[in-house]
């Protein structure tokens, strides 16, 4: 089972700040450790829980600005991952965000889908780098590529998105793991086509696999979508 993402909300309004963080919690995978309302507020935080992994930060804090805690938790040795989600537009902020390491940028306003999409292509990013090994090109610029846009990218060449669709949704439809003789009965696919997909799933973190071992013979290899993990 994958390891719940602590998550430290910072917004200046109340309001909001709640708002963002019940989104998180309907994520799979993602917990909300904190709520912060100041710069200040963010950095005691960062050292008092006992694990941030994210921060979803404002840039328009009372006491500062979410660059300058970014600026400040590096400076402190914080490598928190950081998503900035603020309705500062200007290039000049958007710039100097990247610049600092933020992962993704989300402007406010933004419906629950649109945040829900990039907490879900970071998850799958951890996953991916947690996995250690190596990844080939097309593999890491389908990752990256969900982390930008917060929406399926670009498959690898050979591969069919549709194909990739009906995959993934057995997975997300399915009760619990699934074979890839499973996914190709519930699909239409031949076996190694299911193989093909669900091992692509599981080498960009969309999907986690475990191991079924009978009496004799190979460990069957069953996968899970993994939001669930």
């Amino acid at each position: 089972m994958s390891e719940v993402i602590e998550v430290l909300v910072v917004d200046d309004d109340l309001r909001v700040a709640q708002v963002n963080a019940a989104y998180v919690e309907k994520v799979a995978g993602f917990h909300v450790a904190g709520e912060a309302h100041s710069a200040a507020e963010a950095l005691r935080q960062l050292e008092a829980l006992p694990r941030v992994d994210l921060v979803l930060l404002d840039h328009y804090l009372p006491d500062g600005t979410g660059l300058a805690v970014v600026q400040e938790m590096r400076r402190r040795g914080h490598q928190t991952d950081v998503i900035m989600v603020t309705a500062a537009r200007d290039i000049a902020t958007v710039r100097a965000a990247m610049r600092h390491g933020a992962l993704q940028y989300l402007v406010k306003p933004f419906a629950f889908a649109g945040l829900r999409a990039k907490l879900e292509a970071y998850a799958a990013l951890r996953r991916t780098l947690d996995s250690g090994g190596e990844a080939e090109q097309a593999e890491v610029d389908w990752i990256f590529g969900a982390l930008s846009a917060g929406t399926e990218p670009n498959l690898p060449k050979g591969h069919s998105p549709a194909t990739a669709e009906a995959v993934r949704q057995a997975l997300v439809d399915a009760e619990g793991p699934l074979s890839a003789q499973e996914t190709a009965d519930r699909t239409g696919l031949s076996r190694q086509t299911a193989q093909r997909y669900l091992k692509l799933l599981e080498r960009t973190g969309r999907a986690t696999l475990s191991l079924k071992y009978g009496d004799a013979g190979r460990p069957e290899h069953r996968y899970v979508w993994a939001t669930r993990s």
